[in-house]
């Protein structure tokens, strides 16, 4: 059987993944996961700062190849390995020009997902052309490697726009100088409804839940159309009671914005309160005054879903996406549901419109007049 298995070494003090496998091409270790060979100690490495699980993760899924990467989760890494070397970086350069762009994305207040996504897409394609110097690399080159390997490789739309995102910042305000972009196309976004639980559905998946806490954290998500990072990071002071309103501060795009709380729903936020007393925020994880794990909403919504018995892959943004639905089949109007969900443009909160039970219930079809 084909497999892969990953983990983590140590260089003077910095983290690399080192790559095991049985039954596996070098040629594929080496050109599609980027790796590198040390004679001395006979391993396959990775930088980690061009190390990304999910594109691994793909290549390996296309190649028919088992990925095991249980010792990179961990979370005391410095344990994932006790093997300790020494070896130097193929281009020390290349990691002090990721590390300024980091540092300049860090200046712009990117947000931290951001930054981890552009530094990783520039280091893989830095990494593709280690043995040419970083001056001299143009537009064309861009170009090359979204072809040769981007494409190739059968990688996402959105990742294809990463790289180009991440190249074009990187050049302009790294090494100062402007790529040709007009040559760099922009593939076409796919055109994906988004996933709606009905109200019914919802309600089951609620009611399912007897842990107060939980079934108020999807509960609230539901109710006011949160993102699950607007949700981990709401303060007991962002609810107002006497207003009867939830303030969801610096969500995405940085926006503040304020969000209707009905009766039932502040109820609901009391009788929580009342259970479990948190200090600061809102939900607070294991820890008394630290911030509940996305990774957590998830497995809730996750078992809920199964003792509800819905047979489908609910992630905690359709919870997002039937509010707005359900907001819009009420009747409210689109503008209204803009500034409640926080979208910028009005273009991104009609698309709900597609999926409403009335708009779809009032067309009719021809095939009835035969």
């Amino acid at each position: 059987m084909k497999r892969i298995t990953l983990k983590y070494a140590e260089i003077e003090g910095s983290r690399f993944i080192q790559v095991d496998f049985i039954q596996v091409d070098t040629e594929f270790i080496e050109k599609s996961l980027q790796a590198s060979w040390h004679e001395e100690y006979k391993i396959w490495y990775i930088q980690e700062a061009n190390f990304h699980l999910r594109h691994v993760f793909s290549l390996c899924s296309k190649a028919g190849v088992f990925l095991d990467y249980k010792a990179i989760l961990k979370k005391d890494k410095k344990k994932a390995s006790d093997k300790k070397f020494h070896i130097k970086p193929d281009k020390q350069e290349n990691n002090t020009l990721i590390k300024r762009f980091v540092e300049w994305m860090e200046q712009k207040r990117y947000s931290r997902s951001t930054q981890k996504t552009y530094a990783q897409a520039l280091g893989l394609f830095l990494a593709y052309y280690k043995d040419k110097d970083v001056e001299t690399l143009k537009g064309k080159d861009i170009d090359a490697f979204i072809t040769n390997y981007v494409i190739k490789n059968k990688l996402s739309i959105s990742y294809q726009n990463q790289v180009i995102n991440a190249c074009k910042l990187f050049f302009s305000k790294v090494l100062c100088r402007s790529v040709v972009v007009e040559k760099l196309e922009r593939p076409k976004r796919e055109f994906q409804l988004p996933h709606v639980l009905s109200k019914e559905e919802v309600k089951r998946i609620l009611q399912s839940i007897s842990n107060v806490k939980h079934r108020t954290i999807l509960s609230l998500i539901y109710a006011c159309g949160l993102r699950r990072s607007e949700l981990i990071h709401l303060r007991i002071t962002d609810i107002n009671g006497d207003r009867k309103c939830l303030m969801v501060r610096q969500g995405k795009g940085k926006k503040d914005r304020m969000v209707p709380l009905s009766e039932k729903t502040l109820n609901m936020l009391r009788e929580y309160y009342k259970t479990y007393k948190p200090s600061y925020w809102l939900f607070e994880g294991q820890t008394k005054g630290t911030t509940y794990s996305p990774t957590s909403i998830r497995s809730i919504l996750k078992k809920a879903c199964k003792k509800a018995g819905i047979n489908k892959p609910v992630t905690p943004h359709w919870l997002r996406h039937s509010y707005a639905t359900h907001l819009m089949e009420n009747g409210t109007d689109t503008r209204y549901v803009q500034e409640l969900l926080g979208h910028k443009s009005i273009k991104t909160t009609t698309i709900y419109t597609h999926v409403t039970e009335k708009s779809l219930e009032n067309i009719r079809s021809p095939f009835d007049d035969l």
